[in-house]
């Protein structure tokens, strides 16, 4: 059952709460440099990876990868041995091998700007979209992950079994403002204090207004 949920507190508190915290590595990868091509490249990376390998392959991939087309003078095998061991590196050297051909016959070699058309890049999904969109282009999008679910979930806020059912409920309800904040926010929140199993509730700052849905057991 859906509950009354004082979701604009939540983002408030929890922005201020997380600022100290580690921050995820695409958007580590925005403060350091606004690049749509090394944002795109960093989240289909980041993908069933953890923040601190893929923020260490990064760092290696873009001494040798500039722009999309320094992929196509690679092989699929060398893709691989530089994205080295980040999740499924295999399929993702496939990836970023089909990449610049994709870009170049179906966008002219240009990043496109809208979720739809991301999602029609090899190793693109609705997440990883959402992400682009809102830190390489800074329009209004909403990444929704494991933590964004797992968290609007258990506050109460949203009554919703997969992550697109949870995107396209904060659509219609989350005020455009908090879109693009919602991710990162919501990621530190869920890998330090509201993790899935377990959760730190006796220090979360936002208790009051959570209704803890589903939790078991806390700390």
């Amino acid at each position: 059952m859906v509950k009354r949920v004082f979701i604009n507190k939540v983002i408030e508190t929890l922005k201020e709460e997380v600022k100290d915290y580690d921050v995820p590595v695409v958007k580590l990868m925005q403060v350091q440099n606004d690049n749509p091509f090394r944002i795109l490249v960093a989240t289909i990376l980041s993908a069933r990876t953890n923040d601190s390998t893929t923020a260490e392959v990064c760092e290696r991939l873009f001494q040798k990868i500039h722009r999309a087309e320094d992929f196509q003078k690679l092989s699929p095998e060398k893709i691989a041995e530089l994205i080295y061991p980040v999740g499924f590196y295999k399929n993702k050297a496939q990836y970023l091998k089909q990449l610049p051909v994709v870009l170049q016959d179906k966008f002219g070699g240009i990043i496109p700007q809208t979720v739809e058309e991301l999602t029609e890049l090899p190793g693109v999904g609705r997440k990883t979209a959402n992400l682009v969109v809102a830190l390489a282009f800074d329009k209004p999008a909403i990444c929704v992950d494991i933590h964004v679910h797992r968290i609007i979930n258990r506050l109460g806020y949203l009554q919703t079994k997969t992550p697109l059912e949870t995107e396209m409920q904060l659509r219609k309800k989350l005020a455009r403002k908090h879109w693009i904040s919602i991710n990162t926010i919501f990621v530190a929140f869920g890998q330090n204090l509201c993790r899935p199993i377990s959760p730190h509730c006796s220090i979360c700052p936002i208790k009051k207004y959570c209704h803890q849905v589903g939790v078991e057991q806390q700390r």
